[in-house]
């Protein structure tokens, strides 16, 4: 499992994913271009000592990411455009959760180039989570089911 990130805008929400991500030894990576600096006191103060940006693959756009990936691993996209409940989805070991943009989510050209769509069920009314917290349920919900 791996999590990829698409063009993100807010330096906390990506430095706690990456602190996360290196706590559970889960690899990261950002499709560019992203809405900050990476050497953003917010993006440092929130992923504290465990940014270390070698360990990070940065693709320079979608289609860059696409010709990375094998045959084998599946693009999960995270999208409150889905019905598939992430509760009854079945992960895999070699899934690719990938996330949208905090400011416009992804294209309609990666909704149609996902393997899979999947939300995370919310109160009636209710438009989205924070980034960190949707991939850190994401996240949770994968290894549990996979065991990784």
């Amino acid at each position: 499992m791996k999590i990829v990130l698409f063009e993100p805008d807010i330096p906390q929400n990506t430095g706690t994913i990456i602190r996360m991500a290196a706590c559970f030894g889960i690899p990261l990576e950002i499709i560019e271009p992203c809405g900050f600096v990476f050497d953003d006191k917010a993006l440092k103060r929130a992923g504290m000592d465990y940014i270390d940006l070698k360990k990070i693959k940065f693709h320079l756009s979608f289609e860059d990411f696409l010709n990375s990936k094998s045959e084998d691993e599946r693009i999960v996209l995270l999208t409150t455009k889905s019905s598939e409940n992430l509760y009854d989805f079945k992960f895999k070991e070699n899934d690719i959760l990938l996330f949208g943009k905090e400011s416009a989510g992804v294209t309609d050209e990666i909704h149609e180039k996902s393997d899979a769509r999947i939300r995370i069920p919310m109160k009636e009314g209710y438009r989205s989570l924070n980034l960190a917290i949707s991939t850190a349920i994401a996240v949770s919900e994968g290894i549990r089911q996979t065991g990784i």
